[in-house]
């Protein structure tokens, strides 16, 4: 599994645009955004009673995994099953396709189905579901401004107007309302395999801006 170095900073909007100036006359704009210079995400992240994988992002813990179901922008024909590994602060992501039909089935808690699955993540977030108890927990919604470049395989994105559907877990339904998760938060994330690039590192540096471990989840489960 190809283990990919990752750093995040929270940063302001002024901060956005001189990245977003820097990154388009350097790097290209991931083909998937071309249309609106931006997609919309929504993912449906998966946690337990305990509340394990938050409790274990908040405790930083060393080890740890997190679940969850994505499309972009409400685009329900193409739906991902994911699960993102953190270990020594690098990470890897192994992801699967779901059909809407699918995704709607693990929501509703019907998923027997999931343990002779072809899919290997597929059964083993069964597996996970029935020994660990996890269950659709949240939906976080969020803006991505992604930017790709070739060497050191690097990829920038700015993620804003990041949305929690409280409790919900209505994952298909565009219409299930989601709040603000907190004020005005924008994070910056610089993803690249085994070195960044000179001119990427300059391109996203802003000074007085720290590295940060924001968590897209842990934030959006701040009402409960």
């Amino acid at each position: 599994m190809q283990y990919r170095n990752e750093v995040k900073h929270l940063i302001n909007t002024g901060d956005r645009a001189s990245i977003c100036a820097s990154m388009r006359a350097i790097a290209q704009l991931d083909p998937h955004a071309q249309a609106k210079g931006y997609y919309t995400i929504r993912s449906l992240y998966f946690d337990n009673m305990a509340d394990k994988a938050l409790r274990e992002k908040l405790d930083g813990v060393n080890e740890r995994e997190k679940f969850r179901i994505r499309y972009y922008d409400g685009d329900t024909s193409v739906i991902h099953l994911e699960k993102k590994v953190k270990r020594d602060g690098v990470g890897y992501k192994v992801s699967c396709s779901l059909t809407a039909e699918e995704a709607q089935r693990i929501v509703d808690g019907d998923t027997l189905w999931m343990a002779s699955d072809k899919r290997a993540l597929v059964v083993e977030l069964y597996a996970k579901m029935k020994g660990q108890g996890l269950r659709p927990k949240t939906i976080v919604d969020y803006e991505r401004i992604p930017f790709v470049y070739g060497p050191g395989n690097v990829r920038v994105t700015i993620d804003y107007n990041i949305r929690t559907g409280l409790r919900c877990t209505d994952f298909l339904n565009p219409s299930c309302v989601t709040i603000p998760a907190s004020g005005s938060d924008i994070i910056l994330e610089v993803k690249w395999d085994d070195y960044l690039p000179t001119v990427i590192r300059h391109a996203v540096q802003i000074k007085g801006r720290r590295q940060t471990a924001f968590s897209k989840y842990a934030q959006c489960r701040i009402y409960g």
